[in-house]
């Protein structure tokens, strides 16, 4: 499989203060396009990173097929730099894809496809620790056709931005907060796919939980509003005495990447892991009990974000608003340690990009 690439002849990398750097604010010098028409898709291009020219009557605009995924790429030193999980990340995409009619993308292209593109762009990729080059896929309907039926036609392409923490509270513990009026997805829906509608859908509930001082949405079930789903950004877990519990994934949550790889380390610990429902009032009743003893969210972006409040019915939960856990602390270190090749990776989770 070959991939064309043209390179840009003047790189924007020395305009980047790469000490204070935004999240998603900054791209690197390219991208890689693919077209997909006449049942099938085209060869793949590497190009400069720069506007991409469609008319008002592009089908993902009006009827909303349109997906994505996130990635991070972590500096190992100056020979190689880490993917984390890219064949989990391809596959969530044809999941996604399907869910919404979209044609599926060959593993091989992708992960030859990200190769090449974080290669080239190798300078990009932040070498302080709790940074990283985030890696975005994403793939949208380009028909020209205004139907409301599946496109004929799409576009994929990958941009990558040098990031550092997501929340601007950085590792500090998050606020979050139910939602009496708001639900995120409901069971049969696309709540399982990273779909672009469904986060389109959150940020009204979301402006109007941080207009009050919390940081995001705790998303109850849509039939009940009763069971914890997710967090607007993350999955979410609970420690409750000497067991981790977290939201099963019934199709209205989404099936996080970290989720997973978190829920392996603390097997492979000898905790005891529940993927089942979990019921708000459980989590009240745990934390008057004092048996709650950690909450934290999980994440591509985030990785491990802390959790030190959460507000439901006017009640509140109020765990430690100073500094993140001790269990979701190991787990941040284990996770990151693999990531940026610190520690063993017995999971086989990083797939290492060679700059020789």
């Amino acid at each position: 499989m070959k991939i064309s690439i043209t390179e840009t002849d003047q790189s924007r990398i020395s305009d980047v203060d790469f000490d204070n750097l935004q999240f998603g604010r900054v791209f690197s010098d390219h991208m890689l396009e693919m077209v997909y028409k006449d049942g099938s898709w085209q060869k793949a291009e590497i190009k400069p990173y720069g506007p991409v020219q469609f008319t008002p009557s592009m089908q993902a605009l009006h009827y909303g097929q349109a997906i994505f995924e996130g990635m991070k790429a972590y500096h190992v030193d100056d020979e190689t730099i880490h993917l984390f999980r890219p064949k989990d990340h391809h596959q969530r995409l044809n999941n996604s894809a399907r869910r919404l009619c979209m044609p599926e993308l060959d593993e091989e292209v992708f992960i030859k496809g990200l190769e090449k593109l974080i290669a080239l762009d190798h300078k990009w990729v932040p070498k302080e620790r709790s940074h990283a080059l985030y890696v975005r896929p994403f793939m949208f309907a380009s028909e020209e056709y205004l139907a409301a039926k599946s496109s004929k036609e799409y576009r994929f392409y990958v941009i990558t931005s040098p990031v550092a923490a997501y929340y601007s509270e950085g590792f500090n513990p998050v606020k979050l907060t139910t939602s009496e009026k708001f639900v995120r997805a409901v069971r049969g829906g696309t709540g399982e796919a990273k779909a672009a509608g469904n986060y389109a859908a959150s940020f009204l509930p979301a402006q109007k939980a941080q207009s009050k001082g919390f940081t995001q949405v705790i998303w109850l079930d849509a039939i009940e509003n009763r069971y914890i789903e997710e967090v607007g950004t993350m999955n979410i877990f609970f420690k409750i005495k000497d067991k981790l519990v977290t939201p099963e994934l019934t199709g209205s949550v989404l099936p996080g990447i970290t989720r997973r790889s978190v829920i392996a380390i603390a097997k492979e610990w000898g905790m005891k892991v529940e993927e089942r429902k979990v019921a708000i009032d459980e989590i009240l009743e745990s934390y008057e009990s004092g048996n709650l003893e950690e909450v934290f969210g999980s994440g591509t972006a985030a990785v491990i974000s802390p959790v030190g409040l959460i507000h439901h019915g006017g009640e509140t939960i109020q765990l430690d608003q100073q500094k993140i856990g001790p269990f979701a602390k190991k787990m941040y270190d284990t996770i990151t340690g693999i990531q940026y090749g610190k520690i063993d990776d017995p999971f086989g989770w990083t797939h290492p990009i060679s700059l020789d």
